[in-house]
């Protein structure tokens, strides 16, 4: 471990703890996954928190042939997860926190759960890895940092904080998962009534199984232990659009269900 590696982590730790932004990176940033996913590792020690499950971004060309990879990874943790009915709103609509003077997005997502007791083995083929769920719900992800850069800086500085995750809503129940085409459901994200995008799972590479195939992997790569279960927030469908304090976000899933939730601002505990 470096100086470097560990003055980045502590900062963005300290950040997310207080609730605050950061107005430039804060160190040398990593240029690799590898130096990213080492600034990630040890955030998670520093963090502490227990994780309840990954998100998985899309590495866009020509980064994903210069990086090797055409994913990323990172950690959703306890106290981010909100299910669909917990809310102090009378909308029934979760309230979910960003850093408003840094990147926030939400991003409408299946939500695929590896059942506990995975023996480690990642599965080759999508009947193998829908062999290891136990679940598939409808759902939101909050991308949030407080580095307003995360994003346009390049996919090793996404990583290193987090992946920029900061949230997750768990809606409804996806019914027939066991055997549903995930290309054939039409997904839409709407903010504040504004239809902000609309796609279905044929255009994010391998789809929502390989999404859960590639982090079984990295995880097994980084000597991470899931076999207790975890839910995978598996890529954005309809794209990762831009939100602001007040917004109200609805993600529709055609025939299946909807998924709603507030945006609100981060503040300090």
């Amino acid at each position: 471990m470096t100086d470097t590696v560990k003055a980045v982590a502590e900062a963005f730790v300290a950040a997310r703890r207080e609730k605050r932004a950061l107005t430039s990176y804060p160190g040398e940033a990593p240029t690799d996954l590898s130096g990213a996913y080492a600034i990630q590792d040890l955030a998670i020690g520093i963090d502490g928190r227990a994780i309840l499950g990954w998100k998985v971004g899309k590495i866009n060309p020509p980064d994903e042939e210069r990086l090797a990879s055409n994913r990323l990874a990172g950690p959703i943790f306890a106290g981010s997860v909100v299910t669909l009915g917990e809310s102090d709103d009378e909308s029934g609509a979760p309230q979910m926190p960003v850093f408003a003077d840094g990147f926030a997005a939400a991003e409408a997502e299946f939500l695929l759960h590896v059942a506990a007791g995975w023996n480690g083995i990642v599965p080759q083929d999508d009947d193998a890895t829908r062999a290891v769920l136990d679940a598939v719900h409808l759902g939101i992800e909050v991308a949030s940092s407080p580095y307003p850069g995360i994003n346009a800086d390049g996919p090793p500085v996404t990583v290193s904080d987090y992946g920029n995750n900061f949230g997750m809503v768990v809606g409804p129940a996806l019914d027939g998962w066991e055997t549903i085409d995930f290309d054939g459901v039409t997904v839409r994200l709407e903010i504040d009534g504004n239809l902000a995008g609309e796609n279905t799972t044929a255009a994010m590479l391998d789809g929502p199984l390989g999404a859960v195939r590639f982090l079984l992997g990295n995880l097994a790569a980084r000597g991470i232990d899931c076999s207790e279960g975890t839910w995978v927030s598996t890529g954005a469908v309809t794209g990762v659009h831009p939100v602001v304090p007040g917004q109200q976000v609805l993600a529709t899933f055609e025939g299946h269900g909807t998924v709603a939730c507030g945006i609100v601002a981060a503040i300090p505990d």
